[in-house]
């Protein structure tokens, strides 16, 4: 008996220890409760916890399995919160860092773990039910953002996987664009349509409230707290406080040209003589069949890198590989801030100021439409403008004095990247994680043992 008791004394010490160095780690002492918990689990056992089987007798197989299954999801989803989970590449806005398919192994204690805002959720889900394609989290409890210490901070150059900013109202029908994008997009075709009629253009304002209008009316709409939103991974370009500049698609951080990776890519029109280019000299490039646009019996348009528009131009059949950028001056109306009075796009961007904790700034009429979304969405405040005064919180305003720190992600794929250009600044609280690794690598152009690209399988990402 002696034994039996040292045994189980011993077993709850160990895991006593571990608890608190978890509760002290989380900051709430209020889970100290939980030692009560543990120490009937390993000592008094005046309490089943785990009911689904019986005590001191020989279950069934099924049972055995349903209990290792129940502990299996417990310590995954704890996994998952704390040290890191997987995450799967949808798109090619990092190509060629990282393709289509990779699977990469995704930190959480690199930047410190958050602390989830909806903590009843179904496991493995990030917000929609698999089956039944309902939301799979619940609004019975929501905490507040909070992160834990974790090893580092987020630096220039990092590849990022955050919560996507814009995702917080989605458009069901049409998931992949940003809801304010399509209500933006709706806006301009409204007041492109009066412009060819008889009546007068409104201003822009008008045609934002009636699309917001038609959009509710005819889909369906649903929101996600933060840590519900999809998940992006893009390349930290600058940090808070920094300033960033896009001339000619060259990035600048604080003056400073900012370093470029062989694998970034950018547009070009690759021209030839007429003839087409052998596909098996794409391939050998690992230029994909998606990115292969031809325009013409003798032109392409396609994402290339340097090194391989260098080698598509000394093609025998090719006359030109020129580079394909917006002309500065050039308004794209669908790039952050959606103001003309910022006639920025995607090659010809800023000089723009990434706000940083702490920090203030001031405002007016002119340069609200940079920060009304951090001001009133990101940092929940009641922002609301009259003529040309702005109220925050009820209280007429001329700065701000911001409460997050805030990042400007972009995605080595210049030109096929929906990124801070087009959405604005990466609040803090929205960060998930650092990826580290490749962990599996499938080609969905490639077919049989092929698919399995396994040059990348364990490659660590830059």
């Amino acid at each position: 008996m002696d034994k039996i008791l040292t045994r189980k004394h011993i077993s709850f010490a160990i895991a006593a220890v571990i608890y608190l160095l978890v509760v002290i780690w989380i900051g709430n002492y209020w889970f100290l409760i939980g030692l009560a918990l543990i120490y009937d689990i390993y000592v008094s056992e005046k309490v089943n916890w785990t009911f689904w089987k019986k005590r001191n007798v020989k279950n069934s197989a099924l049972v055995e399995w349903l209990d290792a299954l129940i502990f299996a999801v417990i310590a995954v989803t704890l996994i998952n919160i704390f040290l890191f989970q997987n995450y799967r590449i949808p798109t090619g806005s990092m190509e060629k860092s990282l393709l289509i398919g990779d699977h990469l192994f995704v930190s959480k204690i690199a930047y410190g773990p958050r602390m989830p805002n909806t903590p009843i959720a179904f496991p493995f889900t990030q917000h929609t039910m698999p089956i039944t394609k309902g939301k799979s989290w619940s609004d019975l409890i929501h905490w507040p953002y909070k992160r834990l210490a974790g090893f580092g901070k987020v630096k220039r150059n990092d590849p990022v996987v955050f919560n996507f900013p814009a995702g917080d109202t989605v458009v069901i029908q049409e998931q992949a664009t940003s809801y304010y994008e399509i209500v933006r997009r709706r806006a301009r075709e409204m007041k492109q349509l009066d412009s060819y009629g008889s009546s007068e253009p409104q201003t822009m304002d008008f045609y934002l409230k009636a699309a917001r209008k038609e959009i509710w009316d005819r889909f369906d709409i649903i929101y996600r707290p933060v840590d519900r939103r999809d998940n992006y991974v893009k390349r930290c370009i600058a940090l808070p406080g920094d300033t960033v500049l896009i001339k000619n698609s060259k990035v600048f951080v604080n003056g400073e040209p900012f370093p470029e990776n062989e694998t970034q890519q950018t547009t070009y029109i690759v021209t030839t003589n007429g003839t087409t280019i052998n596909p098996r000299a794409f391939e050998r490039l690992n230029i994909s069949k998606s990115d292969q646009t031809m325009v013409s019996g003798s032109a392409y348009v396609m994402p290339l890198t340097k090194k391989n528009a260098e080698a598509i131009s000394k093609f025998t059949n090719v006359v030109s590989v020129i580079p394909l950028y917006s002309r500065e001056g050039e308004f794209a109306p669908h790039i952050f801030p959606y103001s003309r009075a910022y006639s920025w796009n995607e090659d010809n961007f800023g000089p723009l100021w990434i706000p940083s904790k702490g920090s203030t700034v001031r405002l007016d009429t002119s340069n609200l439409c940079i920060y009304e979304r951090i001001i009133d969405v990101y940092e929940n405040n009641d922002l609301r403008v009259e003529g040309k005064d702005i109220y925050i919180n009820n209280q007429k305003a001329d700065s701000y004095t911001f409460r997050m720190d805030y990042y400007w992600m972009m995605g080595d794929n210049r030109h096929n990247s929906a990124d801070s250009r087009y959405w604005g600044f990466v609040p803090e609280d929205h960060i998930v994680g650092k990826p580290k690794f490749i962990w599996l690598s499938v080609d969905k152009e490639a077919t049989g043992l092929k698919k399995i690209r396994l040059s990348r399988i364990f490659m660590r990402i830059k």
